[in-house]
């Protein structure tokens, strides 16, 4: 499918980061210098997944006030939109964010009211999730769970878990994602990204609704069939994973691998500004690369539209225009 076709399909996200899909204008304006871009985005050549996290230095400074959060989200939905994005789900880190005179509560609000700002003005509709971290004490991540509660099905979809999968395994999370069972908040769990398959099998025993990357899944035929039995979505962020050096290759990539297992793959840009990237450059780089044809496309679309936190009227409305851009 030619580029500009890809751009105007009607599109779903599910696994943005607020902190790494900031515009270069946003983030000057709000530090009050002109950023360069290569502040913002990891080269071609960027050689480790720590020099990649080295590009959400600045736009986490951009992230402290009531005000620039706001901003942030009516920010992020009008670049979102630009591509035909019908519904998103942006995740964040609110303890990014909080401190004292700006509660975790407050951090939320704020981005919530960007976020709607933002609908109101260029039509995306979008959830947040909010991530616990890894390397952060389950103490701090429960009560951000128990603060995000309180806006569940008001703007908040779930909750998620990232940071450095291998230094902090999913083991250590289990008693954390049993107390946000017992406060009715679903999640979802960054697993397999450059950890082991082990955590992938624990994030969805945990009760997971869907694998942030999950390549470590790759010729783990027991794990595969889990993902698949259970109907656990499978967020792939190609482009991303290379860039870290999640896999040493293209050709190691598991696109095909899944799609062919019947996995439900959705396709999605992690971080936009750090990758220089949108969903319409993911698509026609799968596409070339792994042969990916139009109806497989499709079909990964209609995935995002399945797996996500939309409501029933979101997710009615997008897979009819879907239909309807594909002319069927």
């Amino acid at each position: 499918m030619e580029y500009e076709k890809l751009r105007s399909m009607p599109k779903v996200e599910l696994h943005c980061h607020l902190d790494g899909s900031l515009s270069q204008t946003f983030i000057s304006r709000e530090l009050g210098r002109e950023v360069d871009l290569t502040e913002l985005q990891v080269a071609y050549g960027c050689r480790s997944l720590k020099e990649y996290l080295e590009k959400f230095d600045l736009p986490i400074r951009c992230l402290q006030t009531e005000k620039s959060v706001r901003e942030a989200g009516y920010d992020f939905i009008r670049n979102v939109a630009a591509e035909n994005m019908k519904y998103v789900e942006v995740r964040f880190a609110p303890l990014f964010s909080a401190h004292e005179g700006f509660s975790t509560e407050q951090v939320i609000e704020a981005l919530l009211t960007g976020l709607e700002d933002g609908r109101k003005d260029f039509g995306t509709e979008s959830n947040v999730i909010v991530c616990a971290m890894r390397h952060q004490s389950e103490e701090e991540n429960l009560a951000m769970f128990k603060a995000a509660r309180s806006f569940l099905g008001e703007g908040v979809c779930c909750g998620d878990l990232a940071g450095d999968e291998a230094a902090w395994p999913m083991k250590n999370f289990v008693r954390l994602f049993g107390e946000a069972k017992k406060l009715g908040l679903p999640f979802v769990i960054h697993a397999g990204e450059c950890g082991s398959a082990e955590n992938i099998r624990e994030a969805v025993e945990c009760g997971a609704r869907r694998i942030g990357h999950g390549i470590a899944m790759k010729g783990h035929p027991e794990i595969i069939r889990l993902i698949k039995d259970t109907g656990t979505g499978v967020e792939m962020c190609p482009i991303s994973n290379l860039q870290t050096k999640a896999v040493n290759g293209p050709e190691e990539y598991p696109m095909r691998e899944f799609l062919d297992q019947g996995l439900l793959v959705t396709v999605n840009t992690d971080n936009r500004t750090v990758s220089n990237t949108t969903v319409s450059r993911e698509l026609s780089f799968i596409q070339e690369t792994y042969g990916i044809h139009d109806e497989e496309v499709r079909r990964m679309m209609e995935n995002a539209v399945e797996v996500s936190f939309a409501d029933d009227s979101v997710k009615d409305r997008i897979l009819k225009e879907i239909r309807l851009w594909y002319g069927k």
